[in-house]
């Protein structure tokens, strides 16, 4: 492999680092569950060069000829690049459906973790290529491979993993379903930095805007059919309450089958990019910095005060929302109500999720941007707690096996998208922290540092509250002796004819907790959050 150097202080190092921070842009917090649905906003980066090519364009014709196909090809790449974000979304209902522990779910919950920690390799997939091949299809083209071999070979194997063939004793191996799918991810975080990389020079000068553009639509619609349309399809009641008129036992598609068309797709379109898709070169290409100085520019900006401070806010500002956003909706499920109802609930939420940020940059874009941040968090916190009651609440609604009024999705709703209020109040006021804080000289690497730390402090605590809800759990078995704590427990009890009674629900303790560490929080670190906002340039700057 050729290794080629990574540009310095200048506009250029933040154009070529932009793209390491698309999918860390985003809240990763869903009700539904654990995995995000990514929002990308534009960076500091995007914006300032925004500005400097403003008035350059401004003349010239804004006509989309000759990049109308990048542009397809561009979000058609995000699209492939959703389809295991989605899928590994789907993963925790289906795993709730099956009775797993969670436990087992906090050991999934570590799939979700490489698009928050790409930052690590990002650099070197920057940098290092085959200049014959192309800089951006050395990593696209393999990568996008492995991800539908991944797919096809699972997908024969998906209903052993699953345990779907060993009747009532079955066992779903989460190890290898985790590995599986932490590795798909890894490669699609991996393609996400190729394509984002390869956007800059795809298109025009003059259409360079519309990379963003083809990221939101492409990975949202992917992301949308490898977890909403997945999970309509492959229910049996959604089908042949809506798409048969004769019903059947199973839904129009299973994961095997769902996985493996989508790997023959991801293998079909890899071949055609590979073969006829040319790389334009990149003439703004420099040579003063090696992959190394990049990765020391971390550890300087690591080491400045401000920003030490910054990251333990970072790292423990959502702990109070972890049992909410990461349980709530295997709960949801646990109490009957169908996984692909609560996936349905999320499209509405879809024009709220675009329109929400562009209202509140006019409350976040002044001097004072986290203010907001700190205004939104009680009633974030409050809103946990209300996911507790309607969890709570759930079975006592219940008509019958999955069935509940239309006016209890009504209320879940109504909640969700005050929560999603919440939710893009905090986003977008960090985004835009993080816009002023930046040293413009190295703009696209601290964003990506200061973006990565703020999802990696949703993703282990989340993880957290999964792994002990369990444990916090007690159940009796009523109608013999013993108590119902663990698999092999349970199993007694209803062997000698007893039921399982959840005396008290680990759920509902973290709930209360999360909701009392996240005001403790506020105590704690309100007022730090606010004085770093006071303090100059000069403390967020490092010396070069």
């Amino acid at each position: 492999m050729s290794r080629k150097r990574v540009s310095s202080e200048n506009s250029q190092m933040n154009r070529k680092v932009h793209h390491l921070m698309s999918n860390d842009d985003a809240e990763s917090e869903m009700i539904f569950q654990h995995a995000p649905l990514h929002m990308h906003l534009p960076s500091k980066e995007r914006e300032e060069r925004g500005g400097e090519e403003e008035e350059e364009n401004e003349s010239q014709n804004h006509s989309l000829d000759g990049d109308r196909g990048s542009i397809l090809l561009l979000t058609f790449l995000y699209v492939l690049q959703g389809i295991p974000l989605g899928l590994s979304g789907s993963i925790p209902m289906i795993l709730s459906s099956r009775h797993v522990s969670y436990k087992d779910q906090a050991k999934f919950s570590f799939a979700f973790w490489p698009f928050s920690v790409k930052l690590l390799w990002a650099p070197i997939v920057d940098a290092a290529y085959f200049s014959k091949f192309g800089r951006r299809k050395t990593w696209l083209v393999p990568t996008q491979y492995l991800i539908g071999l991944f797919m096809i070979i699972l997908s024969l194997h998906i209903s052993d993993v699953l345990g779907e063939n060993e009747g009532e004793n079955s066992n779903v191996n989460v190890g290898f379903l985790t590995a599986v799918f932490f590795a798909m991810n890894f490669l699609a975080a991996t393609q996400d930095i190729a394509v984002d990389g390869w956007a800059l020079t795809m298109l025009s000068r003059k259409n360079v805007g519309w990379a963003s553009t083809c990221n939101t639509v492409g990975q949202t619609a992917g992301y949308f059919l490898g977890n909403v349309v997945f999970l309509a399809l492959e229910s049996p009641d959604f089908c042949n309450k809506y798409l048969r008129n004769i019903p059947q036992k199973e839904g129009l598609v299973t994961l095997g089958s769902f996985m493996y068309f989508w790997g023959i797709v991801f293998f079909i379109t890899t071949t055609l990019v590979g073969l006829f898709k040319t790389e334009k070169p990149n003439e703004d290409a420099d040579q003063d910095q090696t992959i190394a100085d990049t990765y020391k520019q971390l550890v300087k900006i690591i080491k400045l005060p401000a920003v030490k401070t910054y990251i333990v806010i970072l790292l423990t500002a959502k702990i109070g929302f972890a049992a909410a956003d990461g349980i709530t909706g295997l709960k949801l499920i646990e109490a009957g109500v169908p996984k692909e109802r609560l996936a349905l609930l999320a499209v509405p939420m879809v024009p709220i999720e675009i329109i929400l940020p562009l209202l509140l940059s006019r409350y976040t874009a002044g001097p004072r941007p986290m203010d907001v941040f700190i205004k939104a968090m009680p009633w974030r916190l409050v809103i946990g707690l209300i996911y507790a009651v309607l969890v709570w609440w759930a079975p006592s609604t219940q008509m019958a096996s999955g069935e509940f009024p239309l006016y209890f999705y009504g209320v879940i709703l109504f909640f969700f998208a005050l929560h999603q209020v919440a939710v893009y109040s905090m986003f977008v006021s960090t985004m835009g922290f993080h816009a002023k804080i930046s040293d413009p000289a190295i703009g696209g690497t601290y964003m990506t540092l200061l973006n990565t730390l703020s999802n990696l402090g949703g993703n282990w605590p989340t993880t957290v509250m999964l792994w002990f809800v369990d444990s916090l759990t007690w159940k009796t078995c009523s109608g013999s002796i013993g108590q119902c704590n663990n698999a092999a427990e349970e199993k007694l009890c209803t062997d000698s004819g007893g039921k399982c009674i959840t005396s008290l629900d680990g759920y509902y303790v973290e709930s209360l907790v999360c909701f009392f560490i996240g005001f403790a929080w506020l105590w704690w670190q309100a007022r730090k959050t606010k004085r770093l906002q006071g303090l100059s340039e000069k403390d967020w700057k490092c010396s070069t």
